[in-house]
């Protein structure tokens, strides 16, 4: 049985999550752009990782092909890691994905990550729109999952269907999740896994329990390493957090009402815009977030290392201003380096 160890915020790794969020009186492109200058700048302030999430149909999220994003960071960087948080493997053939990857991969060595999810990022018929006629489906995610470590295998060489690029190639594969099936899988597999506490926090210690208990060790990963991925909106002062925070809290009320929009410019107050039940609702979806001065965060993140013992931090921003954005994550890694603010 291998148990959490607590970890010290100023040497965890930290990382990003990035939606190519789609803000109200913006464009994709636009998206785009901002991500490449948020890439940049948390690259000079230290983060480790830059992962963008596959999500389809949602008119506030431009990242429904990660791979290509992905070129087009790592095109733009020069040392952070970039990669998938995650590729939705269910809506694809494991065998493209190997090609794209191992492609990424060959133009960025030692550079790319391939996190793999089982959910579509999306809803039921756009789905079946992704999917067309092919039959996989959640269930066959662990096959679909070897099938890929098999592609990437040297020993593939002499197999009649191979990925090149890809076969050979090092490209660290995560399994992410919200649920204790995505930890179980992970730990009988011996690969790092990344838990997705920012928008499901239900799971999220049962799930690293059973991931560092049933852990097996492989040759990619002699000991269990996990991620966990939360919101922080960090500001110069706790009111200025909490009102460049309502942009990502009316994303989550579209969430709930199923009315979503292009994220929306802050509020000077949430009153008013939700109910009870609503607010209730998005604080229960959203537990895991992070929302303060840096004094603030600091403290509530070394609560939840403490509590977690996780290795790794990814950190998602639901911030309108692309400026307030950046200036988020700086003041977030400041911290690290000054061990104050």
């Amino acid at each position: 049985m291998s148990a959490a160890k607590n970890k010290d915020f100023s040497s965890i790794p930290l990382s990003v999550l990035d939606l190519a969020t789609i803000r109200e009186g913006h464009t994709a492109a636009d998206a785009f752009r901002n991500s490449l200058k948020l890439a940049q700048g948390t690259e000079k302030a230290g983060y480790k990782r830059y992962w963008f999430a596959e999500h389809h149909n949602m008119e506030s999220v431009a990242s429904s092909s990660p791979g290509i994003l992905i070129g087009y960071i790592a095109g733009g960087t020069s040392s952070i890691r970039v990669g998938s948080g995650g590729i939705m493997l269910p809506n694809h053939a494991p065998l493209i994905i190997a090609e794209q990857f191992g492609t990424l991969a060959s133009l960025y060595p030692n550079r790319i990550d391939l996190g793999l999810g089982r959910a579509p990022g999306t809803d039921q018929v756009t789905a079946m729109a992704l999917r067309r006629n092919r039959m996989e489906s959640v269930h066959d995610f662990p096959q679909d999952v070897l099938q890929l470590q098999t592609l990437f295998s040297a020993e593939n060489r002499t197999a009649r269907v191979r990925a090149i690029p890809g076969e050979g190639l090092e490209v660290p594969i995560w399994i992410l999740g919200s649920s204790t099936d995505s930890a179980r899988l992970a730990a009988s597999l011996g690969l790092p896994y990344a838990f997705a506490s920012h928008f499901a926090p239900t799971y999220l210690h049962h799930a690293l329990q059973l991931y560092r208990e049933g852990f097996l060790p492989s040759e990619s990963l002699q000991a269990p390493h996990t991620m966990a991925c939360v919101n922080v909106i960090v500001a110069d002062t706790d009111a200025k957090a909490q009102k460049l925070a309502t942009s990502f809290y009316n994303l989550a009320l579209g969430l709930i009402r199923n009315n979503r929009k292009p994220l929306q410019a802050p509020v000077d107050s949430m009153e008013g815009l939700w109910t009870d039940y609503e607010k209730a609702a998005v604080q229960q979806m959203m537990a895991y977030s992070f929302v303060g001065s840096p004094e603030t965060v600091k403290e509530s993140l070394e609560d939840f290392l403490a509590q977690t013992g996780v290795d790794e931090l990814m950190v998602a921003a639901h911030i309108y201003d692309p400026a307030a954005k950046l200036r988020s994550y700086e003041l977030l890694a400041g911290l690290q380096k000054s061990g104050d603010y």
